[in-house]
């Protein structure tokens, strides 16, 4: 069956159902709030069975510090190794079974997920703040990473490929075969999203995995795990221990029996795991690290299409996505109109509870970044000149949760900090440029390279863009998204520079391989 997008939210409004999508999620919210009325504790999975540590974390709503959403493990490092060893001989089965029965397995779980999607994503917007149409698209993506991953293993065959014959007498064939256990360590903003899609590559082509979810925000998670479980995933394949990175981040990326790791964070944290990934024999390491994303504004773009994208790229969730604009480059002939056009978009956008059905959206994930983004709004005041917005907001219910104001900033120096650092909180600076040659080689000046993105009405500026831009996954003229919103099987999400490890993408076409090692077999008669 060919793949397609889940699309939850785009395919309720094009049938004219958008009141029971809102309906639905509503109802889901309620189910919601009533349940941590009643807050759990949440234990770890290992095995298949629960296990509990001697410490444990209160996770409460970044929109409403006053509401405890349950308690977590603060895992060890010997719940860790619980939990590899546990993985390690669910492998030795797991590894040989036939690939189709472990694609049915996520075929499942596929469904399992559509029939939960509402409860997840109003769990999922009391975890992390995501307003309703970014929690249902998050569910969406991890239900599209389960579905394109079946799909390329029964596309592939398993990845067996018969080879052509050296001697007449030989039959050579070339097998992909499992790596063993891989730690999988989860961030917050995409917090079944990512994690699942991680998950699901690893697991789906033979591998086990300890999961460690974002301190963060670990409730969803928890409940799609249990999703996981329910679709008939054997005892061990899958185990989730939650923790510190500092504790159960570093067990699970030293552990001499963890045969490979997926991890999407900061630079730093990526870079500390590759330095450790060669013990006896290298491991792989599948790392996405964020970001520092330009978007380009030439004077052939459509305006209005420009600000749109650039609006929605660069504050969609607050601007905590990795592929979140940051920087914008405008060219000088058109800056202060499009300056203007700028602020009076983002003036538009409402910041609230995201329960609220008119949310752009809602807070920040933690009050550390509130202060991170209060630092970077005096800096921009004192070196730049502050367009827009800059204050926390303190109004009424949101007094409780770490809300702040979109912000814009103009006239700093291209070496200044904003300019290079990536801020994961909702600050774009804007750039001047005369020439499309000088942007695109400011846009390159930066350590990372994950998204990009032009606006221009003429093919040989794109062509040019295309050309040279130093980035894994860009756009043009996209007004939903100048660069972010790459859809699983359409947009492979992979990261250049310091981005990414690896150059293959997840969601595309070459991500699964590298969960996976060749192994040629020759029989000779």
């Amino acid at each position: 069956m060919a793949f397609r997008n889940e699309l939850t939210h785009v395919t309720a409004v094009k049938r004219n159902e958008a009141e029971e999508f809102h309906s639905r999620y509503e109802n889901a919210m309620e189910g919601v709030l009533d349940e941590v009325k009643r807050p759990e504790l949440h234990p770890n999975i290992v095995g298949g069975q629960t296990t509990q540590g001697r410490k444990t974390f209160t996770k409460v709503s970044p929109s409403d510090r006053e509401m405890v959403l349950g308690d977590f493990q603060l895992g060890s490092a010997q719940d860790v190794d619980q939990a590899v060893r546990a993985a390690h001989q669910a492998y030795l089965s797991w590894s040989n079974q036939d690939y189709v029965e472990r694609v049915e397995v996520f075929e499942q779980a596929a469904r399992l997920f559509q029939m939960e999607k509402y409860q997840l994503a109003a769990a999922l917007t009391l975890d992390n703040g995501k307003n309703r149409y970014e929690a249902i698209a998050d569910i969406d993506e991890a239900i599209d990473f389960m579905k394109y991953y079946a799909n390329q293993m029964r596309l592939r065959d398993g990845y067996e490929v018969l080879l052509p014959n050296a001697y007449d007498n030989e039959r050579a064939v070339s097998h992909l075969r499992p790596y063993g256990v891989w730690s999988v360590i989860c961030p917050f903003n995409f917090p079944v999203a990512i994690s699942i899609g991680m998950s699901t590559a690893a697991m789906i082509t033979g591998n086990t995995v300890v999961i460690k979810p974002s301190s963060a925000a670990p409730f969803t998670l928890y409940k799609a795990f249990r999703l996981l479980e329910e679709a008939g995933l054997p005892e061990g394949v899958a185990n989730y221990v939650a923790g510190s990175g500092s504790e159960v981040g570093a067990a699970l990326t030293s552990h001499p029996e963890v045969q490979g790791v997926a991890f999407t964070g900061s630079k730093e944290v990526g870079f500390g795991i590759m330095r450790s990934a060669i013990r006896q024999h290298p491991i792989p390491v599948i790392a996405e690290m964020g970001s520092k994303n330009p978007v380009i504004v030439t004077e052939k773009a459509n305006m209005e299409d420009a600000v749109e994208g650039v609006v929605a790229s660069a504050f969609g969730y607050g601007g905590q996505k990795c592929s979140a604009c940051s920087r914008l480059y405008l060219q000088r002939s058109v800056i202060e109109g499009f300056e203007e056009l700028l602020v009076e978009r983002v003036k538009g956008l409402k910041v609230s509870d995201p329960m609220d059905i008119e949310c752009s959206f809602g807070p920040v994930i933690e009050e550390g970044k509130v202060n991170d983004y209060l630092s970077y709004i005096a800096q921009g005041k004192r070196d730049g000149k502050l367009l827009v917005g800059g204050k926390r907001i303190v109004e009424g219910d949101m007094k409780r949760g770490n809300f702040v104001e979109p912000a814009v900033i103009s006239s700093l120096p291209h070496e200044h900090e904003l300019v290079s650092r990536e801020l994961f909180v909702p600050i774009l600076v804007t750039q001047p440029f005369d020439r499309l040659t000088e942007a695109v080689e400011k846009a390159n000046s930066s350590a990372y390279g994950l998204t990009a993105g032009i606006f221009s009405q003429d093919p040989e500026e794109i062509a040019h863009f295309f050309r040279y831009i130093h980035s894994g996954v860009i756009y043009a003229n996209r007004s939903k998204g100048a660069c972010t919103g790459a859809m699983v099987g359409a947009q492979s999400f992979t990261g250049w520079k310091a981005s990414g490890s690896t150059g293959k993408g997840t969601g595309g076409p070459h991500y699964l391989q590298q969960f996976l090692r060749e192994q040629t077999r020759t029989v000779a008669w």
